[in-house]
């Protein structure tokens, strides 16, 4: 088994838990409190610090090797994901369209739920079709946040 290590980052909207191998990102979650502590090795120092940019508004993009473990489908709704401009959303039907399954609608959301890499895969950026918050694993209040921060750096 490939040896992991786990890092925390406070941001503004809580504490995330940042695990890593020795080269790719497997996940990024909030989390309410630690589980242990700093388990650091130079990817995740990257990791961690390419967070603190992109809370200081400094990172549209993370620069990250990504470890997709989930089905065909996912990955695909995961990868697709990453197209989405920094500052910009989608509605979960026009995700659907882009993965090439109009009725997929519903899948795209499960998908969207079981995504462990938040912020880094933006699954905050995807919306209702009515341009409401919808879903978002670590919370609509999070999810608001995210947005609004994307957009307030986007306009200056």
């Amino acid at each position: 088994m490939t040896e992991q290590y786990c890092g925390y980052y406070k941001s503004p909207i809580g504490l995330l838990e940042i695990i890593c191998t020795e080269d790719t990102i497997v996940s990024a979650m909030f989390v309410e409190k630690r589980k242990g502590g700093d388990e650091l090795n130079p990817y995740l120092e990257k990791a961690l610090l390419q967070f603190d940019e992109y809370f200081k508004g400094e990172r549209l993009k993370f620069d990250l090797f990504i470890s997709f473990n989930g089905t065909v489908f996912q990955n695909k709704v995961w990868k697709e994901l990453l197209a989405i401009p920094y500052g910009d959303t989608i509605s979960y039907k026009d995700l659907a369209v882009r993965v090439g399954n109009v009725k997929a609608t519903r899948a795209v959301g499960n998908a969207n739920g079981k995504n462990m890499m938040s912020i880094v895969v933006p699954c905050h950026r995807v919306i209702g079709s009515n341009k409401n918050l919808t879903g978002y694993a670590g919370g609509l209040e999070r999810k608001e946040w995210l947005l609004e921060h994307e957009r307030r750096i986007v306009e200056c």
